[in-house]
């Protein structure tokens, strides 16, 4: 048998874990990065089908693979294998926001690396 401080504790700890968390979110969600300057040889680099996908994630900043169809006309199913790819190729970097995975754009540093 369990004594009742004992759970107040481990649910005090938990609510202390959870707005941690909360604030963790916040911060991130709020986050954006700054416009990548690429050079048009760079982008060249990649098919236009997957240049149209990178370049509607561009505009936005960050967004779903519906958004991204929403926008291209393309079926969303085409568009999240599309947005997947640019994923591996180190060209939009992939989270999961609940359900929903969402795309943008990778930081300065690591896109010059790559590239």
């Amino acid at each position: 048998m369990v004594r009742r401080s004992a759970f107040d504790r481990i649910l005090q700890e938990m609510q202390q874990i959870r707005y941690r968390l909360d604030d963790i979110e916040v911060a991130l969600s709020a986050w954006k990065p700054p416009p990548l300057e690429i050079s048009e040889s760079d982008l060249l680099m990649l098919p236009d089908h997957l240049r149209k996908s990178y370049m509607t994630v561009v505009s936005k900043g960050e967004c779903s693979a519906t958004e991204v169809s929403n926008l291209t006309g393309r079926c969303r199913a085409m568009e999240s294998n599309y947005l997947n790819q640019l994923a591996r190729m180190g060209w939009l970097t992939k989270h999961r926001d609940s359900k929903t995975a969402r795309f943008r754009l990778i930081s300065r540093k690591v896109l010059k690396e790559r590239l």
